[in-house]
């Protein structure tokens, strides 16, 4: 399906924009080392068996010191602890949850990629020129709670889905395409590591790759293959995400854009206003097919 599409072009080149100014990109082999090991296996959908093909974590170090000393990454960390896993479960919200998230906003709008997000929207029409108008029209987009499951309460919003993941009936995960909340899973003994996945006979990833799809078990739920971006900041993938959510009224959003070396397909479900969930599918990366 990704392949027809085509590139869009346009969509390269502001993605390639934001990828030139996230300066709080974290470098592989400096800040954080990953671990690719084995090529993990097929797993029927519904399964939550998977033959582990990787024996140690994907991440065998990360710099927390320096994680925490960049404003957007702390104020992303201390969002991670403030939704339910299980879908039908309703979310609370309190007041100092809700802090959070403004202050989460407010440090991504400093960044020189939000700035570049917010100039290009404005140009194409799609968001208000003014940036506490921009602040709200992203909170509707990635905070504001709806029904995921019917028979529950307001029980998701996209930033938890996206970036902290969830579970459908405690029986298969959902979302949980963040680099960061993996590795803080991972750290906790939360999530399990199986392996990468690559089409059969093709070139392995490489350690220092940008976007990887992976294979993994969250608190004994596994995730036959998510894709999800390794290192980048916080506000890239907002940036990228809204953008290509503001693209289209459609309910399922998907475009193939070159980032930097990778050729990508980004997908993006709406749930109303509001992203329903969003990742990237790496395609292929320095012109090697995987």
């Amino acid at each position: 399906m990704a392949r027809s599409q085509g590139i869009n072009q346009e969509l390269s080149e502001v993605l390639n924009q934001l990828w030139c100014l996230d300066t709080n990109r974290l470098k592989p082999g400096t800040d954080y080392i990953i671990s690719l090991q084995g090529r993990a296996g097929y797993v029927a959908q519904g399964s939550n068996y998977a033959r582990d093909k990787a024996r140690a974590p994907l991440f065998s170090y990360v710099n927390e010191d320096k994680l925490k000393s960049i404003e957007t990454y702390a104020h992303f960390i201390n969002l991670l602890d403030n939704y339910e896993m299980s879908t039908g479960v309703s979310e609370t919200v309190t007041s100092e949850e809700m802090k959070e998230n403004h202050l989460f906003l407010d440090a991504i709008l400093q960044t020189d990629v939000m700035k570049c997000a917010h100039k290009y929207l404005v140009n194409k029409g799609q968001s208000p020129p003014d940036q506490t108008q921009f602040k709200r029209q992203l909170h509707d987009i990635w905070f504001h709670l709806y029904h995921r499951d019917r028979s529950g309460g307001e029980d998701s919003c996209g930033f938890e889905h996206v970036f902290v993941g969830e579970t459908k009936f405690g029986r298969e995960i959902m979302g949980l395409h963040n680099w960061v909340q993996f590795y803080l899973q991972e750290k906790h003994d939360h999530v399990d590591y199986k392996g990468y996945k690559a089409r059969a006979n093709k070139d392995t990833p490489d350690e220092d790759d940008h976007v990887l799809n992976l294979q993994f078990s969250w608190k004994g739920l596994v995730k036959p293959v998510g894709g999800s971006f390794i290192g980048v900041s916080p506000e890239f993938e907002v940036a990228l995400f809204t953008i290509v959510f503001l693209m289209s009224t459609e309910k399922m959003t998907s475009v193939v854009a070159k980032v930097d070396e990778y050729m990508l397909e980004l997908v993006v479900y709406r749930h109303g206003r509001s992203i329903g969930t969003s990742f990237p599918k790496l395609l292929s990366s320095n012109n090697r097919d995987l």
